[in-house]
């Protein structure tokens, strides 16, 4: 029964999940964690860090942990994966044969117009998700470990957005800082 709901869940997530990995994070999180239950919202932003400092896309690195992990099974991975990436391969095949065709019709520019800022709020939203206690710490529980992941979280901001600075090497320069400030 697992499979099934696993295969749907992800297969309702890849065809959903407009903008990409990160866009989906939010639809992730809200199944996984609050709907099924299959992990707790900590494991979830592991999953998310481990997700972006490994090889390929964030949502499949994501369906192929959350479905061994929800399983403990290969299988488990291996549907997870397959369901989130089925529904982008057939939308790709539909739409790569009618949009070169297409792509200058007014209803084709409207409809991509609308989905330009849908895929910027669902980035919005992924990232607001992450902002939480487990990812900040608390300013009244633990006010050293909620200023330093502040610091922290701001420093790769600045750092990626006005510095330009190589996303992977801010990934280790920030895990380092956790490491020595912890």
């Amino acid at each position: 029964m697992i499979y099934i709901q696993l295969f749907y869940t992800f297969f309702k997530i890849g065809l959903f999940g407009f903008g990409g990995g990160y866009a989906m994070l939010s639809m992730i999180q809200g199944e996984v964690v609050t709907r099924y239950e299959w992990i707790s919202s900590q494991e979830f932003t592991d999953i998310v860090a481990i997700s972006q400092m490994t090889p390929g896309p964030i949502g499949i690195n994501a369906a192929t942990y959350i479905g061994f992990t929800s399983t403990g099974s290969v299988w488990g991975s291996v549907i997870a994966t397959f369901a989130v990436v089925l529904p982008s391969f057939i939308l790709m095949l539909t739409i790569s044969k009618f949009f070169l065709k297409y792509q200058k019709h007014p209803v084709v520019e409207s409809i991509f117009n609308g989905l330009r800022p849908a895929v910027v709020g669902l980035l919005a939203s992924a990232a607001l998700v992450l902002m939480n206690a487990e990812n900040f710490g608390s300013p009244t529980k633990d006010t050293y470990s909620f200023v330093i992941s502040i610091i922290i979280f701001l420093v790769a901001f600045i750092g990626t957005r006005k510095y330009k600075a190589n996303p992977i090497l801010m990934i280790i320069a920030c895990g380092i800082a956790g490491l020595l400030l912890y």
